[in-house]
């Protein structure tokens, strides 16, 4: 899985080119287990480069998807590795995610994609994890606002004492997740 920065560096020297890959922003639907997904990106020379995988009741979906254009076709790759991962057949992602973010933000996603499937950790070693151990709080709302559930698996982070903490998906599909991972982990 491949997570882009967001943030490059463009040279100013006339001996560079820079190619311009014209893209659209597009969605699709994708019914799962744990209910509909809409899945957000990119289209770059029919690659889908992933902004969000966001739970359709979610508050913040619809406004993520107002400006882009619906592409199911183009998706078809996301989606068969999300059926995978759900028929217990896939257990990590090779996708191209460019998720938007602080730089804060963006360490702690890199830091969940990380957690082992079939594994879980807590907010205090993610914060260990990216060399801020007293940012605990801080690492909690980063990953409140993950944009790519599933994929960024943010689902298997747990409070300290092992309870099951907030999930934009609801406390009941981070518990389905984690005995999805849990049943074919140990299989």
């Amino acid at each position: 899985m491949m997570m882009s920065t967001e943030r490059g560096n463009v040279g100013t020297s006339s001996k560079r080119s820079v190619e311009v890959v014209p893209f659209r922003r597009s969605f699709a639907r994708m019914a799962t287990p744990v209910g509909d997904l809409l899945l957000l990106g990119e289209v770059r020379a029919s690659q889908v480069v992933l902004h969000g995988i966001y739970f359709e009741r979610a508050a913040h979906a619809v406004g993520a998807i107002a400006e882009a254009h619906e592409d199911e076709p183009a998706f078809a790759s996301v989606v068969a590795q999300l059926r995978a991962y759900f028929d217990g057949t896939r257990t990590s992602f090779d996708l191209e995610l460019a998720p938007r973010g602080t730089d804060f933000q963006r360490a702690v996603w890199r830091a969940l994609t990380a957690i082992p499937y079939g594994e879980t950790t807590t907010y205090a070693e993610i914060a260990r994890a990216i060399g801020k151990p007293l940012a605990i709080r801080a690492v909690g709302a980063a990953n409140g606002r993950n944009p790519l559930s599933i994929v960024v698996p943010c689902h298997r982070v747990i409070g300290r004492d092992g309870t099951l903490t907030g999930y934009a998906g609801g406390i009941e599909n981070k518990r389905l997740l984690l005995e999805l991972e849990s049943r074919h982990h140990s299989a």
